[in-house]
This record gives structure tokens, sequence and C-alpha cells, in this order.
């Protein structure tokens, strides 16, 4: 009865996924996506592609698998609209068995790394699935246990600027205590701005650090890397990391360093600097940057642009955090949308959160949730022009 279901769910969802016209010719998203190419079953879930757009004209692709950010439309300074996010063309791409990839995901239970993949909640050691070399990475397990990025969320469309995904999470799942519910909410506003609200509950003492993994290129063009766009990160600290990308507990000033980007400056100028330790260590920039927003939403946390494109995204949270990650680590292995193959700094990360590792570190700001408590962290990627 459950393939029967399924095979009528995909069906249902296929023929929603046309045009509705009568030629049969598939309607396309503005980003030239084929909503067809998103109905599939995966592990017994059905999966589909949501589209949110707003009176401006800017538009949103999301798919339920792993919550992914697929495409993301907004005006240049000439009006025209451009994808600024990389992905691909069809769910299937995005498979673990197929690709192993955090493209535009929404992450959890942990985003970035716990050593070792260990840690204790009142004097009870747990262990994590290892997936970065000894550490655990957004959540634990690949093609095993697998992560939230690769796992189908429940969604429901509001309306034309609303999602709301939600995913549950069984006691033990990935080696995470508790049964735990979480909701993200994606709201494109009439700004331009696409505010992602995150909120989980549990039955029991655990720990979360949810983000959105999308990888920015502003330039609206992935043949263009991003090493001459435009970063400023409101931080005066990172935390430093290893040679296996694991933080010591430490925080380090970032002034007269390659990571100061108090000021506005091409992310390419000294991201090979690899005479400094840390641009070594990350193989440019990976790092954690301790925001002096300290949790006010009402500051501009980073600000990414292209003089390419005159596109402006500014980065506002009410987390502590922000990892900067710059696809040191694409290779030209994947093919994204268009045909366009994704090249080392074809994109960067801007994922708010709270530290790496904090649950071993117990002097930041805890990541734990208590039952009877709501976990909340929210995320505005607001988009503009400059000429």
């Amino acid at each position: 009865m459950k393939q029967l279901r399924s095979a009528a769910a995909l069906a249902t969802l296929a023929l929603l996924a046309a045009c509705g016209n009568q030629t049969g010719i598939p309607q396309l998203t503005k980003s030239g996506l084929d909503p067809q190419k998103f109905v599939a079953e995966f592990r017994g879930d059905t999966t589909a592609l949501y589209t949110l757009t707003n009176p401006a004209g800017t538009e949103v692709c999301i798919t339920n698998f792993g919550g992914r950010v697929v495409s993301l439309m907004v005006p240049d300074k000439n009006g025209a609209l451009k994808d600024v996010v990389l992905g691909f063309d069809s769910v299937q791409a995005y498979f673990p068995e197929n690709n192993l990839s955090d493209f535009g995901s929404s992450v959890g239970r942990y985003a970035n790394r716990i050593n070792e993949g260990k840690f204790k909640l009142d004097s009870i050691e747990y262990q994590l699935p290892l997936n970065n070399g000894k550490h655990s990475l957004h959540g634990g397990g690949e093609l095993g246990d697998l992560g939230w990025q690769y796992r189908v969320y429940k969604a429901e469309q509001k309306n034309d600027t609303t999602l709301v995904l939600t995913i549950d999470s069984k006691d033990g799942d990935n080696g995470y205590p508790g049964n735990l519910t979480a909701t993200v909410t994606y709201v494109l506003r009439a700004d331009n701005a696409l505010d992602i609200s995150y909120s989980a509950t549990t039955d029991k003492p655990t720990i979360i650090n949810m983000t959105n993994h999308s990888y920015f290129n502003l330039n609206g063009d992935p043949n263009l890397p991003i090493t001459d766009n435009l970063l400023m990160v409101n931080a005066s600290q990172i935390t430093p990391i290893d040679s296996t990308y694991m933080t010591d507990g430490t925080m380090a000033d970032v002034k007269d360093t390659p990571f100061d980007f108090i000021e506005a400056r091409m992310v390419g100028e000294k991201i090979k600097d690899f005479s400094n330790e840390q641009v070594k260590n990350g193989n440019g920039y990976d790092h954690n940057f301790v925001l002096d927003t300290k949790g006010d939403i009402s500051q501009i946390a980073a600000e990414l642009q292209s003089t390419v494109s005159g596109i402006v995204l500014d980065v506002y949270t009410d987390e502590p955090g922000i990892q900067v990650y710059s696809g040191n680590f694409l290779n030209g292995t994947q093919t994204g949308k268009n045909g366009i193959v994704y090249k080392q700094h074809t994109g960067i990360c801007l994922e708010t959160q709270h530290f790496p590792d904090s649950p071993n570190k117990p002097q930041w700001p805890s990541t734990r949730l208590n039952p009877g408590d709501t976990y909340k962290s929210r995320c505005i990627y607001k988009f503009s022009v400059k000429n």
C-alpha cells in the first residue's frame, strides 16, 4: 500500500509540476529549473520543488530534500534577474549516492564540527558518526546514517512568499539524544530579503545548531569566481583551527591578519597567503568569525558585493558567529545548473551559527536544548544593488 500511495503522490506532484498549459511543455522557473525534475522518491519520502516570489520579481526555489535553496533570482544593477546561488538541475543530483554536498541545505542537528564526534551532557558521553576525518561535521553521517541535508523535510507552502519545512529526528538519530522536532521557515519579503527562522523542541536534553549552507556567487555567473567579490564581516575575532579544522577553544584578533574584513575588501586578496597559519590550515577561509553584533539582528553581520553585477548581500542574524567558507574544496568535479562546472572559489558560504564544537567548549555560548524550551535562530539574507 505504501508503494501505491507513493506512486500516486509522485504522479500527483508531477502533474502539479507541469505547467498546466495544453502544450505539454513544462513551465520553467525564472532560473530555468524544471519542477518535474524535482519530483522523486527518496527512501520512501516524496521530494518536490517549491517556488517563492514577491512583487519585486525576486524568486527563490527550494526543495524539501535537505531543505535546500536551489536557486535565488535577484535583480542586478541593470534590473536583470541573476541567480546568485550554486545548485543542481534535478533533485537526483543532490542524492548522496550521486553527490555528497551541502549545497543550499538546512543543516542539523549540529552545523559545523564536533571534535572526534564526542560530547557530554549531564555526565553522559555521546558518540556521533565521524564523517570529516576524525570529526563529525554538519550533523553526522552521509551514506549510512544521513544528516538532515540528505533527508526529506515535510513541506507546507503557506502562500507565495512563505514555505515551512519540518523534520522529526528520533532519539539516538546519528547518536544525538532526544526526540526532536525542528522547523525551518523561509519567508521571501517584499524588500528582497530571504528571512530564515529555525525552531526546535526536544523531550530530553540535547544539542542543536542549525544553519543554511548556500554557496553565493553574486556575479550571477558561476564561471566567474567570488575572489573579486567585496566582503565585510562585522567581527574582531575568529576561533582559530588546527590542521584538522578543529577549533582549540581560543579566540584570536583579526587585526593585521588576512581575516580582517572589518573594512570591505576582495575575498581573494589574501586567500592564498599560506604564510599565515590559519589560512594554511583552512586552505583559504573556512573559519568561524566571532560577531561584534552580539546577537543584535538589527546590525549587519556581514556584507558581500559583486562589482560585476552590483548585487549586494547583507546578512543579519541573532547568532554569535558566522562561518565564512570560500569554496576551497570545490575542484571541478561537480557540474551545476546550466552545465557549469564548479571550480575552486566558485561560491562562498556565510553560515550563521553558534561556534564549532561548542558542546566541548563550556566557555562559549551553549548549544544545549532542554525539554520545555524552544530553540530559536534567525538569519536574514537581504539583497540590494549598488552601481
